[in-house]
């Protein structure tokens, strides 16, 4: 799977980044599921694992600080294009983010920054409800109490990473919302 590409583009700040360091552990329909070191040094967070649920608009990822403690699941909301020719991947970040912490408290951030983006006409009202709708599917799934189903395409492969699963990586449906 090494041919294929990552970039992660956002609109505040504007850039594009290829995620050339990040190992894509496995890609379905679906899911794109990766390990990762950040991108450049952070006090607190050095490693994680993400799932990009491609249908879904959202990428969930699992941060760790520099001891291997997890510091919290980091959602965002995104879209992405697919260029089967080239197997590239460029997932836009469309800026609203879900926070959920050990303790189980949820936060929701970056709504400003939304906001900012639309009066600043860096965003079309499409990418405005886009953005709306994935947050709300995202919310209505942790609200549910389903968010276990999204963390167990990550934990799994952790556990086979650490020899602590049982074998199996069982493919878990998204769920509807």
């Amino acid at each position: 799977m090494d041919q294929i590409r990552l970039f992660r583009k956002r609109i505040i700040p504007a850039e594009c980044v290829e995620l050339k360091d990040d190992i894509i552990l496995y890609r379905d329909q679906e899911v794109i599921i990766t390990k990762w070191n950040t991108l450049k040094p952070k006090k607190t967070l050095s490693h994680g694992y993400s799932c990009y649920f491609l249908d879904r608009g959202f990428k969930v990822s699992k941060f760790y600080d520099h001891n291997g403690e997890l510091i919290s699941w980091y959602c965002d909301i995104v879209s992405h294009t697919y260029d089967p020719l080239t197997e590239t991947y460029v997932f836009t970040d469309l800026l609203a983010d879900v926070i959920i912490y050990p303790d189980g408290f949820v936060r929701v951030v970056d709504l400003d920054e939304l906001a900012d983006a639309q009066r600043d006409h860096l965003i079309t009202e499409t990418e405005m409800e886009t953005s709306l709708r994935h947050l709300d599917k995202l919310l209505s799934i942790i609200y549910k109490g389903a968010f276990p189903k999204l963390q167990k395409y990550i934990e799994d492969w952790e556990q086979a990473e650490n020899g602590t699963g049982d074998g199996s990586l069982a493919q878990i449906p998204c769920p509807k919302s």
